[in-house]
């Protein structure tokens, strides 16, 4: 995270696709591909959730500042693989409910449960990155029984190893301090939506693979009233969530766990040493030619492994 606030990269090792990555359309060409908006009330608010295909369901958690159209192109492919993809704007943002409270990562995640449990889904598979993997963390703590695979990337969970980032005395990064003061940060950029987040959109992005379009409405959803302070709520409740954490946790997570990392993204070895803190179970992955955003640059690669790991757990 810190590498696209200093406007920074981090090159990391190349990782290949091997022989035995599956086809993403396999058997499924005829599979309805169609994005299908809802609306419905879960935990006390009004939550925006999309969903594509039919069969096993994959649950998609977005991050900052993203809304779940950082999983369109995913959603797509997995809907032709044979499973429903599922993917929520969590609450706060995009087109979900913006409250004043509410925005530990253990209540966030009981708003996902209650969407999954009205769908009617009694497994899940799920998928979270940035803030989408801290909501993840929970879930699985609370739900494990649940969930048949994990799949966690591209941050660090709050209680074990997040903290450390956040202090900038020891060379930590600032911007977590900055978003966590929500209603200053916000009121500092107000009108500035658009200066202050397209660099973050092209340092996340190696490449540039977010289309303008895309990023147009990103900005234009961090730009309604509430928005941007709803956005960083989820970083003020970031120490408490890690004290929750430490609190809760029993043991290690024992479901299998894929531990992604974009090949450009954040130091691959911090995301991977705090997920293997809390999960007994991981396979660690580099997604090649990717940064920050795993479901906008390279989403056939990633979608292929994600199929892998779902059919073999590895």
């Amino acid at each position: 995270m810190k590498q696209f606030i200093l406007l920074g990269m981090i090159a990391l090792l190349s990782f290949h696709i091997g022989d035995a990555m599956p086809v993403v359309s396999g058997h499924h060409e005829a599979a309805d591909t169609s994005l299908t908006h809802h609306y419905t009330q879960v935990n006390g608010i009004r939550l925006h959730y999309v969903t594509c295909g039919s069969g096993p369901a994959v649950v998609l958690l977005h991050g900052w500042p993203f809304t779940w159209m950082e999983w369109q192109q995913v959603m797509v492919l997995l809907a032709k693989a044979g499973y429903t993809a599922i993917a929520p704007d969590l609450r706060g943002m995009g087109d979900s409910q913006i409250t004043d409270t509410g925005y530990s990562k253990v209540n966030v995640a009981e708003d996902i449960h209650q969407l999954v449990n009205q769908l009617g889904f009694k497994t899940i598979r799920m998928v979270g990155t940035d803030i989408g993997m801290m909501v993840a963390y929970p879930y699985a703590v609370a739900h494990e029984n649940e969930i048949t695979q994990l799949v966690l990337g591209e941050s660090l969970i709050p209680g074990f190893g997040l903290e450390e980032l956040m202090n900038p005395a020891t060379g930590g990064y600032w911007h977590f301090g900055f978003h966590a003061q929500a209603g200053l940060a916000a009121m500092l950029i107000a009108g500035k939506e658009a200066a202050y987040l397209n660099p973050m959109y092209q340092m996340m992005s190696f490449g540039n693979h977010i289309p303008p379009a895309t990023i147009a409405e990103y900005i234009r959803q961090y730009s309604k009233p509430g928005a941007m302070k709803a956005g960083f709520m989820h970083y003020a409740t970031m120490i408490a969530d890690g004290k929750t954490n430490r609190a809760r946790f029993k043991g290690k997570l024992q479901l299998p766990v894929l531990a992604v990392n974009g090949e450009k993204g954040i130091p691959s070895a911090q995301t991977f040493a705090g997920i293997h803190q809390v999960a007994a179970h991981v396979t660690t992955v580099l997604v090649p030619n990717s940064g920050h955003a795993l479901g906008e640059d390279n989403p056939e690669w990633f979608t292929r492994r994600l199929i892998q790991f779902f059919k073999n757990g590895q």
